[in-house]
């Protein structure tokens, strides 16, 4: 019998991704998403249900039945537009909820649970961070995060649950969500130009003086399965960071962009007042994009414990992005 998957967040960007990684590894997958079942592909292989995050314990407790999954993947959560009180709720009270309902489970679940980079906070130029760092979050996002973090590791050192936390880099690849700055600047940099329109595409964006470490979504995905599936005893209770272990002038990102792109672009940099904000619409939105000037993950312990490395530059990464916005809307859905 197949083990079962179950993807919280399957709909969306790393979702897809996951659900994916878990099918080739051969799961059975049951993606959950906000909009549940529908006329979606994947096949035998893939199983779709709804589930509200807001909703209570008992709803959480109630999925888990219907699945019965061996694994729980936490891709779900706000990230953009969203106000303080949603990314408490979405973040951090339901991976809370989550986990409780997963230890309660009589028969064994492993837990994965997707974090971030941000909950660190700033990192010291020229040197790497390692899951031993005390955390200092400094956006509404990073410390929702951190104490879903917190709670899932509490969780499992109080009940025995079999679960870990991937703290996952800035992740790129096809499908990142047009929200984010390097979604924004796909979306520009793929639109028609006006027909008889010579003059370049013109670029308006906050100052790119950020060095951020990127990790590509199938990557990370990968890393997931080696998580879920690697023995219990050695990763559980641990955080193990997932990044390409380098940090990459946010500038040269957005211009390896331009290049792939292969069309004539004015870049200007703004000051923060006079700049759109592709990153989200609200206030928290503009420091998470930059509350970390310099970020640069140690992955020696993913290495160590997952036998995972990066295998796909960010070239690649970058150009497959540009590719997935290219097709039409009804080809992009991987699940």
């Amino acid at each position: 019998m197949k083990p079962t998957a179950l993807v919280l967040g399957g709909t969306g960007f790393m979702g897809e991704h996951l659900c994916a990684a878990f099918r080739a590894a051969g799961h059975r997958v049951v993606c959950v998403s906000r909009g549940g079942s529908g006329p979606r592909p994947g096949g035998p292989a893939t199983v779709h249900l709804r589930h509200d995050l807001a909703a209570p314990e008992q709803d959480v407790a109630a999925l888990l039945a219907e699945a019965a999954p061996t694994v729980v993947v936490n891709a779900a959560g706000v990230v953009w537009q969203a106000d303080e009180d949603r990314m408490w709720s979405l973040n951090a009270r339901f991976a809370e909820r989550l986990a409780r309902a997963a230890a309660a489970r009589a028969h064994p679940v492993r837990l994965v649970q997707l974090g971030s980079s941000h909950e660190y906070g700033p990192g010291e130029p020229g040197t790497s961070t390692g899951e031993d760092a005390v955390c200092a979050p400094v956006s509404v996002y990073g410390r929702t995060k951190l104490a879903a973090t917190e709670s899932v590791l509490e969780t499992a050192r109080s009940t025995g649950l079999a679960a870990v936390v991937l703290r996952v880099a800035n992740a790129t690849g096809p499908g990142v969500p047009p929200a984010s700055l390097l979604g924004a600047v796909a979306q520009r940099l793929t639109a028609p130009a006006p027909a008889h329109d010579d003059e370049p595409t013109e670029l308006r964006l906050a100052p790119l003086r950020a060095r951020r470490d990127f990790v590509d979504a199938r990557d990370v995905a990968a890393a997931a399965v080696l998580a879920a599936t690697a023995p219990a005893h050695e990763v559980t209770g641990h955080v193990i960071n997932i990044a390409r272990g380098e940090a990459v002038a946010v500038r040269r990102v957005v211009e390896r962009l331009i290049a792939l792109a292969d069309r004539p672009v004015r870049l200007t940099e703004l000051e923060p007042a006079a700049a759109p904000v592709p990153t989200g619409s609200g206030q928290d939105s503009r420091r998470l994009r930059t509350d970390l000037e310099w970020q640069q993950l140690d992955t020696s312990l993913a290495r160590r414990l997952l036998g995972w490395r990066p295998a796909v530059d960010l070239d690649t990464s970058l150009a497959d992005l540009l590719a997935a916005v290219r097709l039409p809307e009804h080809e992009r859905t991987r699940t």
